[in-house]
Protein backbone atom coordinates (compact mmCIF):
# COMPACT_ATOMS: atom_id res chain seq x y z
CA UNK A 1 0.00 0.00 0.00
CA UNK A 2 3.01 2.22 0.79
CA UNK A 3 4.25 1.70 -2.91
CA UNK A 4 1.27 2.44 -4.36
CA UNK A 5 0.69 5.61 -2.54
CA UNK A 6 4.51 6.91 -3.85
CA UNK A 7 3.79 5.66 -7.26
CA UNK A 8 0.27 7.35 -6.94
CA UNK A 9 1.92 10.48 -5.90
CA UNK A 10 3.99 10.41 -8.65
CA UNK A 11 1.64 10.05 -11.32
CA UNK A 12 -0.49 13.17 -10.28
CA UNK A 13 2.48 14.89 -10.52
CA UNK A 14 3.25 13.39 -14.25
CA UNK A 15 -0.42 14.25 -15.01
CA UNK A 16 -0.27 17.74 -13.81
CA UNK A 17 2.72 18.58 -15.49
CA UNK A 18 1.56 17.77 -19.20
CA UNK A 19 -0.23 20.58 -20.54
CA UNK A 20 -1.37 18.89 -23.16
CA UNK A 21 -3.30 16.59 -20.92
CA UNK A 22 -4.52 18.92 -18.26
CA UNK A 23 -5.85 21.49 -20.93
CA UNK A 24 -7.98 18.06 -22.56
CA UNK A 25 -9.16 17.01 -19.47
CA UNK A 26 -10.07 20.31 -17.50
CA UNK A 27 -10.53 22.82 -19.80
CA UNK A 28 -12.57 20.71 -22.89
CA UNK A 29 -15.38 20.03 -20.51
CA UNK A 30 -15.42 23.83 -19.28
CA UNK A 31 -14.90 25.52 -22.39
CA UNK A 32 -17.24 23.30 -24.72
CA UNK A 33 -19.96 23.25 -22.35
CA UNK A 34 -20.24 26.91 -22.02
CA UNK A 35 -19.48 27.34 -25.88
CA UNK A 36 -22.18 25.21 -26.73
CA UNK A 37 -24.63 26.36 -24.33
CA UNK A 38 -24.86 29.76 -25.12
CA UNK A 39 -24.75 28.70 -29.01
CA UNK A 40 -28.15 26.97 -28.11
CA UNK A 41 -29.11 29.29 -25.10
CA UNK A 42 -31.77 31.05 -27.64
CA UNK A 43 -33.26 27.56 -27.61
CA UNK A 44 -35.41 28.50 -30.42
CA UNK A 45 -34.62 30.21 -34.10
CA UNK A 46 -36.44 33.54 -34.51
CA UNK A 47 -35.96 36.04 -37.04
CA UNK A 48 -35.01 34.19 -39.87
CA UNK A 49 -35.15 36.70 -42.74
CA UNK A 50 -37.37 36.47 -45.70
CA UNK A 51 -38.07 38.42 -48.55
CA UNK A 52 -41.64 39.43 -49.63
CA UNK A 53 -42.53 40.09 -53.49
CA UNK A 54 -45.84 41.71 -53.33
CA UNK A 55 -46.51 41.60 -57.22
CA UNK A 56 -50.58 43.02 -56.10
CA UNK A 57 -50.15 45.65 -53.76
CA UNK A 58 -53.61 45.56 -52.58
CA UNK A 59 -55.09 45.90 -48.99
CA UNK A 60 -55.16 41.91 -48.90
CA UNK A 61 -51.23 41.39 -49.85
CA UNK A 62 -50.84 44.49 -47.04
CA UNK A 63 -52.65 42.60 -44.49
CA UNK A 64 -50.52 39.23 -45.22
CA UNK A 65 -47.06 41.10 -44.79
CA UNK A 66 -48.45 42.78 -41.84
CA UNK A 67 -49.37 39.20 -40.53
CA UNK A 68 -45.55 38.18 -41.41
CA UNK A 69 -44.49 41.09 -39.67
CA UNK A 70 -46.27 39.40 -36.51
CA UNK A 71 -44.49 36.12 -36.59
CA UNK A 72 -42.12 35.85 -34.32
CA UNK A 73 -39.97 33.03 -36.47
CA UNK A 74 -39.43 35.37 -39.18
CA UNK A 75 -37.89 38.74 -40.14
CA UNK A 76 -39.54 40.71 -43.14
CA UNK A 77 -36.06 41.74 -44.50
CA UNK A 78 -37.50 43.42 -47.31
CA UNK A 79 -40.64 44.46 -49.28
CA UNK A 80 -40.57 44.98 -52.76
CA UNK A 81 -43.08 45.02 -55.75
CA UNK A 82 -40.67 43.42 -58.31
CA UNK A 83 -38.39 40.43 -57.68
CA UNK A 84 -35.12 41.92 -59.79
CA UNK A 85 -32.62 39.30 -59.00
CA UNK A 86 -33.80 37.95 -55.85
CA UNK A 87 -32.72 34.44 -56.22
CA UNK A 88 -29.38 35.70 -56.92
CA UNK A 89 -29.29 37.15 -53.90
CA UNK A 90 -30.82 34.64 -51.76
CA UNK A 91 -26.92 32.99 -51.57
CA UNK A 92 -25.29 36.38 -50.28
CA UNK A 93 -28.19 37.84 -48.27
CA UNK A 94 -28.68 34.32 -46.96
CA UNK A 95 -32.64 34.77 -47.11
CA UNK A 96 -34.43 31.64 -45.54
CA UNK A 97 -37.33 32.24 -47.98
CA UNK A 98 -39.01 34.44 -50.54
CA UNK A 99 -42.81 34.62 -50.24
CA UNK A 100 -44.12 36.38 -53.59
CA UNK A 101 -47.91 37.52 -53.85
CA UNK A 102 -48.61 37.65 -57.59
CA UNK A 103 -50.74 40.04 -59.07
CA UNK A 104 -54.85 40.09 -59.36
CA UNK A 105 -53.97 38.18 -55.76
CA UNK A 106 -57.12 39.85 -53.98
CA UNK A 107 -59.49 39.99 -57.42
CA UNK A 108 -58.92 36.04 -57.91
CA UNK A 109 -59.42 35.12 -53.77
CA UNK A 110 -62.57 37.38 -54.19
CA UNK A 111 -63.89 35.76 -57.43
CA UNK A 112 -62.76 31.61 -55.97
CA UNK A 113 -60.00 31.71 -58.53
CA UNK A 114 -58.04 30.18 -55.97
CA UNK A 115 -54.58 31.75 -56.79
CA UNK A 116 -51.32 30.33 -55.59
CA UNK A 117 -49.02 32.57 -53.37
CA UNK A 118 -45.19 30.98 -54.16
CA UNK A 119 -42.98 30.04 -51.62
CA UNK A 120 -38.93 29.20 -52.71
CA UNK A 121 -37.13 28.05 -49.40
CA UNK A 122 -33.35 28.06 -49.20
CA UNK A 123 -32.72 24.36 -48.29
CA UNK A 124 -28.73 24.94 -47.52
CA UNK A 125 -29.60 25.14 -44.24
CA UNK A 126 -32.33 22.22 -43.48
CA UNK A 127 -33.24 23.87 -39.58
CA UNK A 128 -33.96 27.14 -41.26
CA UNK A 129 -35.92 26.07 -43.96
CA UNK A 130 -38.08 24.12 -41.97
CA UNK A 131 -38.95 26.62 -39.23
CA UNK A 132 -39.36 29.25 -42.54
CA UNK A 133 -41.47 26.52 -43.60
CA UNK A 134 -43.54 25.95 -40.30
CA UNK A 135 -43.50 29.64 -39.76
CA UNK A 136 -45.17 30.42 -43.58
CA UNK A 137 -47.67 27.55 -43.38
CA UNK A 138 -48.74 28.54 -39.84
CA UNK A 139 -49.65 32.81 -41.25
CA UNK A 140 -50.75 31.62 -44.62
CA UNK A 141 -52.89 28.83 -43.29
CA UNK A 142 -54.37 30.91 -40.54
CA UNK A 143 -55.03 33.93 -42.96
CA UNK A 144 -57.00 31.17 -45.33
CA UNK A 145 -59.01 30.08 -43.04
CA UNK A 146 -60.06 32.82 -41.97
CA UNK A 147 -60.75 34.29 -45.31
CA UNK A 148 -62.99 31.66 -45.73
CA UNK A 149 -64.78 31.38 -42.95
CA UNK A 150 -65.44 35.43 -43.68
CA UNK A 151 -66.76 34.44 -47.17
CA UNK A 152 -68.89 32.02 -45.58
CA UNK A 153 -70.64 34.37 -42.76
CA UNK A 154 -71.37 36.79 -45.92
CA UNK A 155 -73.20 34.23 -47.37
CA UNK A 156 -75.47 34.80 -44.41
CA UNK A 157 -74.29 31.82 -42.50
CA UNK A 158 -73.70 32.34 -38.82
CA UNK A 159 -70.32 32.80 -37.42
CA UNK A 160 -70.59 28.98 -35.62
CA UNK A 161 -72.31 27.52 -38.42
CA UNK A 162 -69.27 29.37 -40.57
CA UNK A 163 -66.83 27.79 -38.30
CA UNK A 164 -68.19 24.35 -38.26
CA UNK A 165 -68.40 24.19 -42.12
CA UNK A 166 -65.08 25.22 -42.47
CA UNK A 167 -63.73 22.48 -40.21
CA UNK A 168 -64.91 19.05 -40.15
CA UNK A 169 -62.93 18.46 -37.23
CA UNK A 170 -60.13 19.78 -34.58
CA UNK A 171 -56.72 18.86 -33.78
CA UNK A 172 -55.18 18.85 -30.55
CA UNK A 173 -51.42 18.58 -30.57
CA UNK A 174 -50.83 17.43 -26.84
CA UNK A 175 -46.67 17.99 -26.92
CA UNK A 176 -44.66 15.75 -24.22
CA UNK A 177 -41.33 15.68 -23.48
CA UNK A 178 -39.91 19.04 -24.29
CA UNK A 179 -43.16 20.51 -24.34
CA UNK A 180 -41.62 23.96 -25.59
CA UNK A 181 -39.45 22.78 -28.51
CA UNK A 182 -36.19 24.23 -26.81
CA UNK A 183 -33.55 23.10 -28.89
CA UNK A 184 -31.23 23.54 -26.28
CA UNK A 185 -32.44 20.73 -24.05
CA UNK A 186 -32.44 18.82 -27.41
CA UNK A 187 -29.12 19.54 -28.31
CA UNK A 188 -26.63 20.57 -25.20
CA UNK A 189 -26.87 16.65 -23.21
CA UNK A 190 -26.35 14.96 -26.37
CA UNK A 191 -23.16 17.02 -27.05
CA UNK A 192 -21.66 17.31 -23.43
CA UNK A 193 -22.20 13.47 -23.34
CA UNK A 194 -20.00 13.07 -26.31
CA UNK A 195 -17.52 15.57 -25.25
CA UNK A 196 -17.07 13.74 -22.19
CA UNK A 197 -16.62 10.70 -23.58
CA UNK A 198 -13.93 12.21 -26.13
CA UNK A 199 -12.05 13.83 -22.90
CA UNK A 200 -12.02 10.70 -21.09
CA UNK A 201 -10.59 8.67 -24.26
CA UNK A 202 -7.76 11.24 -25.07
CA UNK A 203 -6.89 11.60 -21.55
CA UNK A 204 -6.13 7.90 -20.79
CA UNK A 205 -4.93 7.81 -24.37
CA UNK A 206 -1.78 9.16 -22.96
CA UNK A 207 -1.36 7.34 -19.47
CA UNK A 208 0.89 4.22 -20.67
CA UNK A 209 2.06 5.71 -24.05
CA UNK A 210 3.68 8.61 -22.40
CA UNK A 211 5.14 5.78 -20.11
CA UNK A 212 6.60 3.83 -23.08
CA UNK A 213 7.92 6.74 -24.97
CA UNK A 214 9.68 8.66 -21.63
CA UNK A 215 10.85 4.89 -20.40
CA UNK A 216 9.07 5.70 -17.10
CA UNK A 217 7.77 2.14 -17.82
CA UNK A 218 10.58 0.56 -16.91
CA UNK A 219 10.80 2.13 -13.68
CA UNK A 220 6.76 1.03 -13.01
CA UNK A 221 7.74 -2.77 -14.21
CA UNK A 222 10.86 -2.88 -11.54
CA UNK A 223 8.11 -2.44 -8.79
CA UNK A 224 5.33 -4.36 -10.04
CA UNK A 225 4.76 -6.59 -12.62
CA UNK A 226 1.25 -7.32 -12.37
CA UNK A 227 -1.27 -5.48 -14.98
CA UNK A 228 -3.84 -5.12 -13.06
CA UNK A 229 -2.17 -2.78 -10.41
CA UNK A 230 -0.58 -0.66 -12.66
CA UNK A 231 -3.84 -0.44 -14.16
CA UNK A 232 -5.28 0.34 -10.97
CA UNK A 233 -2.38 3.00 -10.63
CA UNK A 234 -3.02 4.84 -13.80
CA UNK A 235 -7.06 4.98 -13.23
CA UNK A 236 -7.22 6.31 -9.56
CA UNK A 237 -6.20 9.73 -10.46
CA UNK A 238 -8.83 10.19 -13.24
CA UNK A 239 -11.32 8.11 -11.11
CA UNK A 240 -10.99 10.57 -8.47
CA UNK A 241 -11.11 13.70 -10.63
CA UNK A 242 -14.41 12.72 -13.19
CA UNK A 243 -16.55 12.85 -10.29
CA UNK A 244 -15.88 17.11 -9.96
CA UNK A 245 -16.25 17.19 -14.07
CA UNK A 246 -19.37 15.49 -14.15
CA UNK A 247 -20.81 17.62 -10.98
CA UNK A 248 -19.35 20.49 -13.33
CA UNK A 249 -21.45 18.84 -16.40
CA UNK A 250 -25.04 18.82 -14.18
CA UNK A 251 -24.43 22.67 -13.09
CA UNK A 252 -24.49 22.97 -16.53
CA UNK A 253 -27.74 22.11 -16.96
CA UNK A 254 -28.93 24.50 -13.94
CA UNK A 255 -27.09 27.15 -15.18
CA UNK A 256 -28.79 27.15 -19.04
CA UNK A 257 -32.06 25.76 -17.75
CA UNK A 258 -32.12 22.71 -19.23
CA UNK A 259 -35.44 20.94 -18.70
CA UNK A 260 -34.00 17.21 -17.88
CA UNK A 261 -34.06 15.10 -14.74
CA UNK A 262 -29.90 13.97 -13.90
CA UNK A 263 -29.81 14.12 -10.17
CA UNK A 264 -30.91 10.62 -9.75
CA UNK A 265 -29.70 7.51 -9.16
CA UNK A 266 -29.69 5.77 -13.11
CA UNK A 267 -28.26 8.53 -14.21
CA UNK A 268 -25.21 8.16 -11.46
CA UNK A 269 -25.11 4.85 -12.47
CA UNK A 270 -25.04 5.41 -16.62
CA UNK A 271 -22.06 8.45 -16.16
CA UNK A 272 -20.47 5.74 -13.78
CA UNK A 273 -20.26 3.20 -16.56
CA UNK A 274 -20.08 5.59 -19.32
CA UNK A 275 -17.02 6.82 -17.68
CA UNK A 276 -15.56 3.22 -17.18
CA UNK A 277 -16.12 2.14 -20.44
CA UNK A 278 -14.50 5.21 -21.75
CA UNK A 279 -11.24 4.41 -19.63
CA UNK A 280 -11.33 0.97 -20.87
CA UNK A 281 -11.08 1.85 -24.55
CA UNK A 282 -8.73 5.03 -24.09
CA UNK A 283 -6.21 2.85 -21.49
CA UNK A 284 -6.56 -0.24 -24.24
CA UNK A 285 -5.38 2.24 -26.92
CA UNK A 286 -2.64 3.90 -24.86
CA UNK A 287 -1.51 0.19 -24.38
CA UNK A 288 -2.06 -1.37 -27.53
CA UNK A 289 0.12 2.18 -29.38
CA UNK A 290 3.11 3.48 -27.69
CA UNK A 291 3.17 6.71 -29.04
CA UNK A 292 0.88 9.51 -27.85
CA UNK A 293 0.62 11.30 -31.33
CA UNK A 294 -0.87 7.97 -33.05
CA UNK A 295 -3.13 6.67 -30.14
CA UNK A 296 -4.74 10.22 -29.42
CA UNK A 297 -5.23 10.30 -33.48
CA UNK A 298 -6.55 6.79 -33.25
CA UNK A 299 -9.37 7.67 -30.91
CA UNK A 300 -10.33 10.97 -32.66
CA UNK A 301 -11.10 8.76 -35.35
CA UNK A 302 -13.56 7.05 -33.26
CA UNK A 303 -14.97 9.32 -31.21
CA UNK A 304 -15.49 12.45 -33.62
CA UNK A 305 -18.29 10.80 -35.44
CA UNK A 306 -19.27 9.30 -32.08
CA UNK A 307 -22.20 11.89 -31.49
CA UNK A 308 -23.23 11.82 -35.15
CA UNK A 309 -23.98 8.11 -35.39
CA UNK A 310 -25.41 7.38 -31.90
CA UNK A 311 -28.67 7.91 -32.89
CA UNK A 312 -29.37 10.90 -30.54
CA UNK A 313 -30.12 13.45 -33.50
CA UNK A 314 -30.50 10.99 -36.36
CA UNK A 315 -32.38 8.13 -35.74
CA UNK A 316 -31.01 4.90 -36.00
CA UNK A 317 -33.25 2.88 -38.18
CA UNK A 318 -32.08 5.70 -40.99
CA UNK A 319 -28.38 4.84 -40.44
CA UNK A 320 -26.84 1.66 -42.07
CA UNK A 321 -27.04 -2.12 -40.67
CA UNK A 322 -22.99 -1.53 -40.55
CA UNK A 323 -22.14 1.53 -39.22
CA UNK A 324 -25.19 0.95 -36.73
CA UNK A 325 -22.90 -2.35 -35.58
CA UNK A 326 -19.96 0.50 -35.40
CA UNK A 327 -22.16 2.77 -33.42
CA UNK A 328 -22.84 0.32 -30.95
CA UNK A 329 -19.04 -0.40 -30.33
CA UNK A 330 -18.96 3.37 -28.64
CA UNK A 331 -20.15 3.90 -25.63
CA UNK A 332 -21.75 6.85 -25.99
CA UNK A 333 -24.33 5.26 -28.35
CA UNK A 334 -25.96 3.40 -25.17
CA UNK A 335 -25.06 6.22 -22.86
CA UNK A 336 -27.53 8.95 -24.73
CA UNK A 337 -29.96 6.24 -25.54
CA UNK A 338 -30.06 5.82 -21.73
CA UNK A 339 -30.07 9.31 -20.94
CA UNK A 340 -33.09 10.15 -22.75
CA UNK A 341 -35.02 7.29 -20.89
CA UNK A 342 -34.37 8.84 -17.59
CA UNK A 343 -33.99 12.58 -18.32
CA UNK A 344 -36.95 13.12 -20.53
CA UNK A 345 -39.02 10.15 -20.09
CA UNK A 346 -38.58 10.05 -16.10
CA UNK A 347 -37.17 6.28 -16.40
CA UNK A 348 -35.56 3.92 -13.67
CA UNK A 349 -33.18 1.50 -13.92
CA UNK A 350 -35.43 -1.48 -15.14
CA UNK A 351 -35.67 0.83 -18.32
CA UNK A 352 -32.19 1.52 -19.06
CA UNK A 353 -31.20 -2.32 -17.90
CA UNK A 354 -30.22 -3.11 -22.07
CA UNK A 355 -27.53 -0.03 -22.07
CA UNK A 356 -26.41 -0.85 -18.72
CA UNK A 357 -25.52 -4.66 -19.49
CA UNK A 358 -24.06 -3.34 -22.83
CA UNK A 359 -21.45 -0.35 -21.00
CA UNK A 360 -20.38 -3.09 -18.65
CA UNK A 361 -19.75 -5.61 -21.69
CA UNK A 362 -17.63 -3.18 -22.92
CA UNK A 363 -15.85 -2.27 -19.66
CA UNK A 364 -15.31 -6.27 -18.74
CA UNK A 365 -13.88 -6.58 -22.75
CA UNK A 366 -11.06 -3.45 -22.80
CA UNK A 367 -10.04 -4.25 -19.19
CA UNK A 368 -9.42 -7.60 -19.90
CA UNK A 369 -8.01 -7.39 -23.10
CA UNK A 370 -5.57 -4.23 -22.03
CA UNK A 371 -4.92 -6.31 -18.75
CA UNK A 372 -3.59 -9.25 -20.69
CA UNK A 373 -2.28 -6.95 -23.43
CA UNK A 374 -0.20 -5.21 -20.76
CA UNK A 375 0.95 -8.27 -18.89
CA UNK A 376 2.45 -9.08 -22.23
CA UNK A 377 4.28 -5.65 -22.58
CA UNK A 378 5.42 -6.37 -18.80
CA UNK A 379 6.78 -10.07 -19.52
CA UNK A 380 8.60 -8.36 -22.58
CA UNK A 381 10.39 -5.29 -20.54
CA UNK A 382 11.54 -7.41 -17.53
CA UNK A 383 12.82 -10.17 -19.93
CA UNK A 384 14.63 -7.50 -21.97
CA UNK A 385 16.10 -5.78 -19.17
CA UNK A 386 17.09 -8.70 -17.15
CA UNK A 387 14.54 -7.80 -14.24
CA UNK A 388 14.51 -10.42 -11.44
Amino acid sequence: MKTFQILLRREFKRIFSNNVLLAIFFGAPVLYGFLFGYVYQQAKVVDLPVVIVDQDKSPLSDKIIDAFEDNEGLLVKDRRYDPGNILQEMPVAQYAAVITIPAGFEADVLQKRYPEVRVDLNMANILNANTASKNIQQVLMTLNAGMEIESLKKQGMSPAAAMASYESFKVNFHKLYNSTGNYLSFMLPGLLGAIMQQVIFLAMALVFSRDFEDGYFRQLVKKKKSSFYLIALKATPFIIFLPFMWFFVGRLFIYFNVEAEVFNLPMLVLITLLSLASMGVGMLFSVAIPNQLKATELLMVISTPAFVISGFTWPSLAIPGFINAIAQSIPVTHFLTAFRKVAYFGGGMADVLPEIKILILIIVITFLAMALLLQIKIKRTRRKYKMS
